[in-house]
């Protein structure tokens, strides 16, 4: 099956008010054209999974300065001012979890757990207003899991099944959400034909995804 579109096409199926899981860590793993084609779509009152807001004038940023972010839910936001200025304007809601905490929490709605258990936060912010559960005399909180409408995700080389590869630390977060999206759109560095990927060198499996677009490397 050949998943292939245009970026305009993959982008229809987001409409306002979605949450959208976006790989990347800064701007290593960010599909920065697929970002790009929302801002230019102008789909508003996003929720946006992400490591990061990215910067100002570059991936996730641009989604936040152009105020299509109604809730972020990230690790960190102090590469980008504008993040901070609405948060603390209070124009779109910030969540910060633990990086490790994010990626299990991502990890758990893929494989269709509820939560996780995790020490990380106790005693501080992090756990206010969350269950916390002892088990074997130690306490934990609860996290619970992600999911999200859609995820958009950066690959190095993907064939046209959506088998994928990624190239070193661009892996970051794409592996992990690529299982906890109901649609799953992939911009490729590379685009193979079917087959050309080695089952042994693939990372995401094409069942995962639903489109793929082409991100122009090659």
């Amino acid at each position: 099956m050949n998943k292939v579109v245009s970026i305009e096409e993959a982008i229809n199926h987001i409409e306002d008010g979605m949450s959208i899981m976006i790989g990347g860590f800064l701007s290593g793993g960010t599909p920065i054209k697929l970002v790009d084609a929302l801002v230019e779509k102008g789909v508003k009152d996003l929720t946006i999974i992400a490591n990061d807001t990215g910067f100002v004038d570059s991936g996730i940023g641009k989604l936040v300065v152009n105020k299509q972010v109604k809730r972020v839910i990230a690790t960190h936001i102090g590469t980008n001012r504008e993040t901070g200025n609405q948060m603390n304007a209070g124009e779109t809601e910030v969540e910060l979890v633990p990086q490790g905490t994010l990626a299990e929490r991502i990890r758990a709605g893929g494989a269709g757990l509820g939560g996780i258990l995790t020490p990380t936060g106790l005693g501080t912010i992090v756990e206010d207003g969350k269950e916390k559960i002892k088990v074997n005399g130690e306490m934990y909180i609860l996290e619970e899991a992600l999911r999200a409408d859609v995820a958009l995700l950066s690959g190095y080389i993907v064939d046209k099944c959506g088998n994928t590869v990624y190239n070193g630390s661009a892996n970051n977060f794409n592996q992990v959400m690529a299982p906890a999206a109901d649609l799953v759109i992939i911009e490729a560095d590379n685009i193979v034909e079917s087959g050309e990927i080695d089952p042994n060198d693939g990372q995401t499996p094409g069942i995962f995804i639903d489109y793929i677009v082409d991100g122009g490397a090659n």
